[in-house]
């Protein structure tokens, strides 16, 4: 997966985080994501497609979680719940909004947010997507950025050509 792919979801997350939240991230090494379980308690996923098509996921910690659903609805939260699953669906949707503005030239598409919760949850991108995961921390814990693209292959004037006379 090339960088100029993954350099806008580091962006927006980074801009939503400080814009929405008035909360800092602070970026870790960059590592090929094993693709299935993440460690935290909560995932907001989002499908992508268009010239490159695939799966953002952003899981945060518990606390994390709460803060976040704190601040966007101005009220105390204390367990994951229905607020809590729709604020991080939210944050998830913005994260990959601003970042396929960074896509344009992709025509990327983004499907509804699904959010998924429970310590040991499992996330499968497929067998054949390449997967690059970006860890934060921030004043209320850790969360993870998962993104696996697959841009689709440019097709040869040529072959269309032949493909149209077949």
């Amino acid at each position: 997966m090339k960088a100029e792919y993954i350099n806008p979801f580091v962006s927006a997350a980074a801009e939503v985080f400080s814009t929405m939240l008035q909360c800092e991230l602070t970026r870790g090494k960059l590592t090929i994501g094993n693709g299935a379980q993440p460690t935290m308690d909560i995932s907001g996923i989002i499908g992508l497609s268009g010239r490159a098509t695939g799966t953002v996921v952003l899981s945060l910690d518990r606390a994390v979680a709460l803060s976040a659903t704190e601040i966007l609805l101005s009220q105390k939260c204390t367990t994951i719940d229905g607020d809590v699953i729709d604020a991080v669906g939210e944050l998830t949707n913005m994260v990959a909004g601003r970042a396929k503005a960074g896509l344009e030239h992709l025509a990327m598409s983004l499907a509804l947010p699904t959010v998924i919760t429970g310590k040991n949850h499992v996330i499968s991108f497929g067998s054949a997507t390449q997967t690059l995961a970006i860890p934060f921390t921030c004043e209320w814990g850790g969360l993870v950025l998962e993104v696996g693209l697959v841009e689709e292959a440019e097709v040869a004037p040529a072959e269309l050509a032949a493909a149209s006379m077949a």
